[in-house]
């Protein structure tokens, strides 16, 4: 007798801002993932908060979904933040080492780097708040851990506010070839 073994299904989904990273809500006219033709029966492997854009892990394979999620199985992930204010070398450096956000937690150390200038992303519709004496800096983060909102805790705790924030990457996926609101099966392992 031959054993049939379940066949998992893997997508990654460039999120738009303003949209949660599930298929239901409780607010009426909330944004979610149900709006944009994705198959059903699949769950995201983490999250983005309503206000970051960028790639999401979306599959039915919950025994993979279950180690992304356990913070001991550190995976890397790429954001790309705008921040208010001209961040120096120095702040990068500090970041790097780890910085201390809510409740004392001292974050693992990260790389951190200038966000190359061809790289910078289009305007984001509705765009971010403009202050027109107060200039904005481009970096990339690198993070091995996600805690709530760390990336926003981290750039306030070296003094740049995050304005936007993007996951470009996850392992070694990124946001290469998709746009906005658009998904695309990928095969395992990745």
């Amino acid at each position: 007798m031959m054993i049939k073994t379940k066949s998992y299904r893997y997508f990654l989904f460039y999120k738009p801002f303003d949209v949660l990273s599930q298929f239901t809500s409780d607010i009426p006219g909330q944004r979610n993932l149900s709006e944009f033709g994705l198959p059903s029966g699949i769950y995201a492997a983490g999250r983005l908060d309503r206000d970051s854009e960028g790639l999401l892990l979306l599959t039915d394979d919950g025994k993979l979904i279950e180690k992304l999620l356990n913070p001991q199985n550190g995976h890397e992930r790429e954001y790309w933040v705008q921040v208010e204010g001209e961040i120096q070398e120095e702040h990068l450096r500090q970041l790097e080492k780890g910085v201390v956000i809510g409740g004392g937690y001292k974050t693992r150390s990260a790389q951190a780097f200038f966000l190359e200038k061809e790289l910078i992303p289009e305007e984001r519709n509705p765009p971010i708040r403009f202050r027109k004496h107060i200039p904005t800096s481009w970096i990339r983060l690198v993070l091995s851990e996600g805690k709530n909102r760390q990336v926003r805790k981290m750039t306030a705790a070296v003094g740049f506010p995050t304005l936007r924030l993007i996951r470009h990457r996850i392992l070694s996926h990124s946001l290469e070839n998709l746009k906005m609101g658009e998904f695309k099966e990928i095969s395992f392992p990745f």
